[in-house]
């Protein structure tokens, strides 16, 4: 192997030992307090069905609090568990013992929940004139929106008997076919020069400042994607005909009602955004058309998208990446940037890439009483950086709403990833105003520009093509592998336009995406964070006193109320119909800046 591409295949980030301590939920994948959590969890469910069955509508207030006091408690008890597994398998997907133990505490998860349903049954059937009269009540504040956000659910509800149904096959259904897909996604091991690399290395390729090396990653990518492709196909169909069904039960009027209910958003905002960002292709045409010309190329293939310009071509180590993101959230918040350090400190993250280990990156929020967890494969680029930063502020958000307890600490996905995108915001404002060179300063905006772009567009392409497979698989039923492929190759080359030649090899691309399998409707909730946070960074520039107070204090309250509420302080309001505009205009004028910049060079 020569140097260079044994350089390709491994390099030394600093994160090689940069594993989390999971024991501050278990001792180890046979402690026996799992169990024993396991088996109190079922006892105060029991306890819940024998005092509050059959009575909530005849419940004041202040037993109403009792019983989400207790519901909240054995909540806790049976997730913990599930948490434990699923972190210890997410970083060992080839490990039985982690499969077996996730796949235990699920089980033991549903018949607890399905001895517990009638909570939320039968708190949605209350009628309005009580339940109006409970939540004006002080005394059931604190789990006030909880309520608010139950009863939103009404009309698609099953009764008991069918809700616990439902509940029962979906561990052996959509469940399981979620875990099997991201073990075959995490199997994948190409041939690098006779060193087997894992996906997250392959895809970290196509960022190379080679041209050969994306290239190779990309042809390795689509050479491993189509030998798991029966599978893939065959996963895919199984979880839109899944989602179909219980829509139909629910009689939801679309595939994506749900998805924007548990989001606490309207199906006409959504599609008000979704429309935005389609109607502003054209930026992302200038963009790449920029680009190939910065890069001297004749044309720009899916292997370039995310080639860096020459003079930001490097590597960060892990210590130095901590201390970038250390300092630039300290600049905004000292509050901000401690929180943060507990992260490193303390052994939260597990940032090293290794066979067996889940691509991607997450902050899962665990239980209010421990604390979040990040992971991440770092390679050392700067998106490696921007990723940390990112998941750093979804696990600050995450840390700092722990006070609203289980029921209301976690928000909705579109409010989620208004802190990780701030954070990288931050970070990226930090790292330019530190660079003096115009070229590394071009660079480094043409790289924040791509991944805005990554996170509003690319995310609305994927929903485009998400929504075309809901409705087709609706439509014609089971999908051959080539008609998901065509679906994915109209819908990306809709977003490039003649900027990008895209090739029949990115047509399999569509099969490793874990999102369309996990959170069905998930993707366009990135693109609202990122539009979102435009705003209120525009805001903390026009107003900077007292903006980091506001913006902490919004954290806290994780999701203790509507979206729209909490905005309020920052005067934003998501219902008004020019406010995605506003945000699609600000991307247009970072290209004019870039576009500026390099007509200086």
């Amino acid at each position: 192997m020569s140097d260079k591409t044994a350089e390709a295949a491994v390099k030394a980030t600093g994160a090689e030992n940069t594993t989390w301590d999971l024991t501050d939920l278990y001792a180890a994948v046979d402690d026996p307090q799992i169990d024993a959590d396991l088996a109190e969890a079922m006892a105060q469910a029991e306890k819940l069905v024998a005092a509050y069955k059959g009575h909530i509508a005849d419940l004041d207030a202040v037993d109403v609090y009792k019983m989400l006091e207790h519901y909240e408690l054995l909540s806790e008890l049976v997730i913990k568990p599930q948490v434990y597994a699923y972190l210890g398998w997410s970083t060992q997907t080839d490990d039985p013992k982690w499969g077996a133990l996730l796949q235990r505490t699920r089980e033991h998860a549903t018949r607890v929940h399905q001895q517990v349903l009638f909570v939320e049954l039968e708190w949605a059937e209350v009628d309005d004139a009580v339940a109006d009269r409970l939540l004006d009540d002080p005394a059931l504040s604190h789990y006030r929106h909880w309520l608010e956000v139950e009863r939103l659910n009404r009309p698609y509800m099953l009764a008991e008997a069918e809700e616990r149904l439902l509940s029962e096959k979906a561990t052996t259904g959509i469940q399981a076919w979620r875990r099997y897909f991201t073990q075959v996604v995490s199997s994948i091991k190409h041939d690098w020069d006779g060193q087997p690399v894992p996906l997250q290395v392959l895809t970290s390729r196509l960022y190379d400042n080679d041209r050969a090396v994306r290239q190779r990653a990309a042809e390795g990518l689509t050479t491993e994607l189509k030998v798991l492709l029966p599978t893939t196909t065959y996963i895919f169909n199984t979880a839109l005909a899944d989602k179909a069904s219980n829509d139909r039960l629910r009689s939801y009027p679309n595939w994506l009602t749900s998805r924007n209910l548990a989001n606490e958003v309207s199906d006409e905002t959504v599609a008000v955004l979704i429309d935005s960002v389609t109607s502003r292709y054209d930026i992302v045409v200038r963009f790449y058309k920029l680009k190939q010309q910065l890069l001297g190329l004749d044309e720009l293939y899916e292997w370039d998208r995310y080639a860096p310009l020459a003079s930001a071509d490097r590597s960060y180590h892990w210590s130095e990446a901590r201390q970038i993101i250390l300092n630039a959230f300290a600049d905004f918040s000292p509050r901000m940037a401690e929180v943060a350090e507990m992260f490193f400190k303390h052994s939260w993250i597990d940032a090293v890439v290794a066979p067996g280990k889940q691509g991607g990156a997450y902050s899962h929020p665990a239980v209010p009483s421990v604390h979040p967890y990040i992971l991440m494969n770092y390679d050392g680029t700067v998106r490696d950086v921007s990723t940390l930063a990112h998941e750093l502020g979804h696990g600050i958000h995450q840390w700092l709403a722990r006070d609203r307890g289980l029921l209301q600490s976690n928000t909705p996905l579109t409010t989620a990833e208004t802190a990780s995108v701030f954070g990288e915001m931050l970070v990226f404002q930090s790292m330019l105003k530190a660079e003096d060179n115009p070229q590394v300063r071009l660079a480094m905006l043409m790289g924040k520009i791509e991944n805005s772009f990554a996170t509003v567009f690319r995310q609305i392409a994927l929903n485009r093509f998400e929504n075309a497979i809901h409705e087709v698989r609706r439509a014609e039923g089971e999908l051959p592998s080539d008609r998901y492929n065509q679906i994915w190759l109209d819908t990306q080359r809709q977003m490039f336009g003649d900027s990008l030649t895209i090739t029949d090899d990115y047509g399999y691309w569509w099969s490793y995406i874990s999102h369309f399998i996990d959170v069905p409707g998930y993707v366009y909730a990135y693109a609202f964070g990122e539009l979102l946070v435009l705003a209120l960074y525009a805001r903390y520039q026009e107003k900077p006193d007292g903006f980091a107070d506001a913006y902490l204090t919004l954290l806290s309250k994780g999701g203790s109320d509507w979206p729209h509420e909490l905005l309020k302080p920052f005067d934003i309001d998501l219902t008004e119909p020019g406010f995605w505009q506003r945000g699609l205009e600000i991307l247009g004028d970072f290209v004019h800046q870039a576009e500026e910049l390099a007509a200086q060079h």
